[in-house]
């Protein structure tokens, strides 16, 4: 059995480890962060994530699911919050048991490490840093935060879940040509918090994602099983109103109380908040091809960094991992196979998602607070149920199906194409009626 090295113990990281645990092969798994059952969480991201039914179903082929599900709180829609403080609720789907989950990083990460470690073939190695890679060899070398000692790793095939600045992928960089962009919103991200009520409550609705829509920018949070919400801002790194110009504490109060008059009496700590975590980028990373011969792969945001606004960063990983497993099973005798089927099946995916991930922002930010978008979604959902399992929204395709993200992209055009056009047309028609009718 051929032996894998995978750089990084992240959600895919355990996942993937797993996957090829359980198919018997060697597997050694190096992350830098210590181990996070220790309650060890990574510094200004999101301590939640919304799982949804990509994720789900990676993590039922491993049979962790259900465990997983126990710590998640499902979100039925979205709870928009206006400058008045008036609400209004859209659910994301016509059929109210379909919700996106808030879930933990900690405990979802903790889970898949657990998965990968029920195989005696797996060794996870936390608190060791990636420094280099040899794609040829394949090995790579890491260093021992704990010890300061130099550490070689060496298998048949690499695997790099290390994230949007991948080493691994910098290795493949440099022995074959690779296209690689990277783009940068022109808006950073801090995380906030509203702390639970005195009584261990949520202050606000738990089943839902809440987002404080401003147009330009956003504030959003979901909810934690401790009842507290993870809140997170974002906005313009530059400008008059900005990150850049909002510094000492009367500037922050100012600009929150204007603009989040509702949420400012639920964060205690907004001032602690916002001086003490760290702001952070949103990128958007596309590169080809996410492998080397049989030597290495990419997974995740090593392959496809996308912005969080889609809530499927962490579920498109999970489901690179399902399909990467597909495919050593498929061509277990031809690995340089699998790792090139694994591309043209997820490449194009990876882009389209990356393309609605954007999209989604420009939505959230400005337009779930108009009237007429709050009606587009009333008839989506009807249309749904009009016609069910020939009209599929696009949101929920993305989020409560497993319809590749290339192709649910394609069918949502083609769809509002024939929306738009039977409206018009209906329109036309009602204007020709009531014109007739005032010359007659």
């Amino acid at each position: 059995m051929p032996k894998f090295t995978l750089i990084g113990s992240g959600l895919a990281g355990g996942m993937m480890a797993a996957f090829l645990g359980r198919r018997g092969h060697e597997v050694d798994l190096y992350e830098r962060r210590p181990d996070p059952h220790a309650g060890n969480l990574v510094g200004g991201r999101s301590i939640n994530l919304a799982l949804s039914t990509r994720g789900i179903h990676a993590l039922e082929q491993l049979g962790v699911a259900a465990e997983v599900m126990r710590h998640a709180i499902p979100m039925r829609g979205r709870m928009i919050h206006d400058k008045s403080g008036d609400l209004h609720f859209t659910a994301y789907d016509a059929d109210p048991n379909k919700c996106i989950n808030s879930i933990g990083r900690g405990a979802l990460n903790t889970v898949t490490i657990d998965a990968a470690r029920r195989y005696e073939n797996v060794r996870v190695h936390f608190n060791h840093k990636c420094t280099a890679v040899d794609i040829e060899a394949p090995s790579a070398q890491l260093l021992n935060t704990e010890s300061e000692q130099k550490v070689e790793a060496r298998g048949d095939a690499i695997i790099g879940v290390d994230g949007a600045f991948s080493v691994v992928r910098r290795g493949i960089q440099r022995v074959q040509r690779f296209d690689y962009s990277q783009t940068y919103l022109a808006h950073g991200y801090k995380e906030l918090t509203i702390p639970p009520g005195a009584d261990g409550s949520w202050r606000m609705e738990k089943h839902a994602l809440h987002i404080w829509p401003r147009n330009s920018f956003m504030m959003i949070a979901l909810p934690n099983p401790d009842g507290s919400f993870t809140c997170t801002l974002f906005w313009q790194w530059e400008g008059p109103r900005s990150f850049a110009t909002t510094r000492t504490d009367d500037e922050v109060r100012r600009f929150f109380g204007e603009e989040f008059p509702d949420a400012v009496p639920m964060m205690p700590d907004l001032l602690e908040d916002y001086r003490s975590n760290p702001t952070g980028s949103l990128v958007t990373i596309r590169c080809a091809p996410w492998h080397h011969r049989d030597k290495a792969a990419l997974l995740g945001d090593a392959a496809h960094a996308v912005v969080p606004f889609y809530g499927q960063g962490m579920n498109a990983a999970f489901e690179d991992c399902a399909v990467l497993d597909e495919c050593l099973a498929e061509f277990s005798d031809d690995r340089t196979r699998a790792f090139a089927e694994y591309f043209t099946r997820r490449k194009p995916n990876g882009d389209a998602l990356a393309d609605l991930a954007v999209q989604n922002f420009v939505e959230m930010r400005d337009k779930t607070a108009s009237p007429v978008f709050r009606a587009k979604k009333k008839l989506d959902h009807a249309l749904e149920r009009l016609l069910p399992g020939t009209y599929l929204p696009l949101y929920t395709m993305v989020s409560f199906t497993r319809i590749p993200y290339a192709e649910a992209a394609r069918r949502a055009r083609r769809q509002d194409f024939v929306v738009y056009t039977v409206l018009g047309a209906i329109t036309i028609i009602a204007l020709g009626l009531v014109l007739g009718a005032v010359l007659r």
